[in-house]
């Protein structure tokens, strides 16, 4: 028998999902993250799969792992005691940044301080030209100098070889580096021009410093996690899912951390590409709402928008990642009054432990999901019965609060969801109105375990008509991890006008060919299973922001196009973006990307849906708006079977995720055994 595994590391829970490839029979499961130490939640969790599941270790071919660690470790600060060796004048950069305000109307908001302390920062007495020349060369006597400066630092574990230009000739840099693991094997050492070797100094520099900075933690827990698992699962091969949406080897996560700072979010955004291609839906919005935060992402025609930047806990990150806004609204965010004397719901969370008041964990704090509770929204059980909520300890947690406020427990749980709502609407207005979509020509998928809780207010508030929620919605991120494929992204920078002229291009390409099958050899991918596909990022000579514009498909040898698809290429990538396009102002390309895929097996999923009608389960009241409590059925969603339809409402669920059905929404399940959920105005 051969299993795939595929294991997400949420703030609030731990999800499992497994496939028998053969069969395509798929079992999920959850249970509750271990914060202190995610591998115990792991490992403890597989044992449980394997019982529930009936398969040994020995059985799993691949085991595919999205982490947090690298992001909680950024937002909490608990890296290694960073060092940065840069050129000399630069050792300000990090701290200068763009020179931008974190928020442009809050003057008593600062950014935050570097990862390593100004004295911590050595000046390196070299100099790399724009061109790539050397304009003053480092002297082997230099390479010494620095050692003895990091030396004399009193507990760096880590350090950032960040040098001027070096994306043009890493030279320098890869000398120091050399010299620096020869003579400190115990030092973690990030280079720029191998972490992003593109232009922009500090974007550059940052991402360096931010992977040097991950590096300890990250790479301890990495290789302790691997050793677990091959003694849990040993002929499983283990992969990490990173923010590009592809999975990468154990070495180059614990080499390149940074490149997970968004895997969970962005294994999800895969899972639902593959859900909705099942109900034949290409252009969805995800909605990821679980016990911390809600992550958001727009899906057209079946494919998911790269940032090459983005922002996490205030530092900046040039890196390929899947488009996914965040914002900190989830289940166990808390609410509370502000000194203004308003509401407010999250960022704040209470998360796994103590975790929401009904969790019976200990907490004490009024959260999204205790409001859930509190009006009939959520079961008695989660996690298929492992886990009893308590809606007195809601009712307890609410009711300091409602006094507050000087409002019934209902109301004040009814304001709690209205803001978490409110939030999550936004979100999802930065990734569609803003960037020129209108989300009613979407259909919103929700998933994690409190996405189908909320999905009916926020489709109906934002106009949005359809609603299709996968199988296994709380598992989903899961279920993404098993459908990836090993994936590497390839940059380099070719500042040319566009021209004629394509020489300079066609080499750098073909430099880019030879990395990517360099790869592919050291990952023992077969020739077959080889795809790359080609990107470049233009812009008009004189902006400042470039556009990535896709030339192709995915295939084995991709090819430049010609000078007149590249421009119609880049014009119709502005249009869509600015909303016009200039046909007579010169354009320049900036870098050539290559994304390097190796397909895997994957199975396809298959189960037997139930052929009878189904019975409610129970029948308890629900608050759907202010007027009162409604007599709603609940249905096991194990039990509908293809073709069932129902008028709201109802609640259904099951366990990995509850999904309410308001009264003016009405259900049916599909071919694919998703439903589908028509939001009537």
């Amino acid at each position: 028998m051969s299993w795939i595994v595929g294991v997400d590391v949420g703030g609030t829970f731990t999800d499992f999902s497994a496939r028998h490839v053969a069969s395509g029979r798929t079992v999920v499961h959850k249970r509750p993250s271990t914060p202190d130490d995610p591998s115990r939640a792991i490992l403890q969790g597989f044992t449980e799969l394997q019982e529930k599941a009936g398969f040994a270790g020995a059985d799993v071919e691949r085991f595919a792992h999205g982490t947090t660690v690298a992001t909680n470790a950024l937002l909490q600060r608990r890296g290694g005691e960073l060092a940065v060796i840069t050129t000399r004048g630069f050792r300000d950069m990090l701290e200068i940044g763009r020179q931008t305000r974190p928020k442009i109307y809050d003057l008593q908001e600062d950014a935050p301080p570097p990862l390593a302390a100004r004295h911590r920062r050595i000046e390196a007495d070299e100099r790399i030209a724009a061109d790539g020349g050397v304009v003053t060369t480092l002297t082997d006597q230099e390479i010494d100098a620095l050692i003895g400066r990091l030396d004399a630092l009193e507990g760096v574990d880590c350090c950032a070889v960040c040098l001027l230009f070096s994306f043009l000739n890493p030279e320098h840099e890869l000398r120091i580096a050399q010299a620096l693991r020869r003579r400190r094997p115990d030092l973690f050492v990030s280079v720029s021009s191998q972490v992003q070797p593109e232009f922009r100094e500090f974007e550059r520099f940052s991402t360096t410093a931010i992977n040097a900075f991950l590096q300890p933690q990250v790479s301890n827990y990495m290789t302790q996690l691997k050793t677990q698992i091959a003694e849990a699962a040993p002929n499983a091969s283990f992969g990490i899912f990173q923010s590009s949406g592809g999975l990468m080897s154990v070495e180059r996560a614990a080499a390149f951390p940074v490149r997970t700072a968004l895997s969970g979010p962005a294994a999800g955004a895969v899972g639902a590409i593959v859900s909705a291609a099942k109900s034949d839906i290409k252009d969805i919005i995800t909605l990821d709402i679980g016990g911390t935060s809600t992550d958001v992402c727009l899906i057209q025609d079946g494919r998911v928008a790269l940032a090459n930047v983005r922002d996490i806990a205030g530092f900046r990150i040039r890196l390929p990642m899947i488009d996914i806004h965040t914002v900190g609204a989830g289940g166990g965010s808390i609410a509370y009054v502000e000194v203004d004397g308003l509401l407010k719901v999250g960022p704040i969370s209470a998360g796994a432990v103590p975790g929401p008041a009904c969790y019976s964990r200990g907490g004490t704090e009024p959260t999204v999901s205790d409001a859930n509770m509190l009006l009939g929204r959520l079961p008695e059980s989660l996690v298929g019965g492992g886990m009893t909520l308590d809606r007195g300890k809601a009712l307890n947690a609410i009711a300091p609060l409602a006094e507050k406020l000087g409002l019934s427990a209902e109301e004040t749980a009814f304001g709690i969801l209205s803001i978490a709502a409110s939030n999550m609407v936004r979100a999802i207005r930065v990734v569609s109105v803003e960037r020129g979509h209108d989300p009613r020509d979407f259909t919103l998928m929700p998933f994690g375990g409190a996405g189908g809780l909320h999905v009916a207010d926020i489709a109906r508030e934002l106009g949005m008509k359809r609603v299709l929620v996968p199988q296994s919605p709380g598992i989903l991120c899961a279920e993404g991890l098993i459908v990836s494929d090993l994936q590497e992204n390839l940059v380099g920078t070719c500042r040319i006008r566009l021209s004629e002229e394509t020489a300079e291009l066609k080499a750098l390409l073909a430099d880019l060919h030879d990395r990517a099958e360099t790869w592919f050899n050291h990952e023992g991918v077969d020739e077959a299973e080889r795809r790359l596909r080609l990107g470049l990022d233009m812009r008009y000579v004189g902006q400042n922001h470039e556009l990535q514009v896709e030339a192709g498909s995915e295939c084995r040898a991709p090819r430049l196009p010609g000078l007149d698809q590249l421009k119609s290429l880049f014009f119709a990538t502005h249009e869509r973006a600015y909303g016009h396009h200039d046909p007579e102002a010169p354009i320049e390309i900036v870098n050539l990307r290559l994304r390097a895929t190796a397909k895997l097996v994957h199975g396809e999923s298959a189960a037997l849906p139930p052929t009878e009608a189904p019975q409610p389960i129970s029948h308890h009241d629900v608050w759907f708006d202010r007027d009162g409590p409604v007599n709603t059925p609940a249905f096991d969603r194990a039990k509908l079977p293809v073709g069932f339809a129902l008028q709201g409402p109802a609640i259904i669920t099951q366990i990995d995720a509850t999904t309410v059905v308001p009264p003016w929404a009405r259900l049916t399940v599909d071919e694919a055994c998703n439903i589908i959920m028509e939001i009537q105005q």
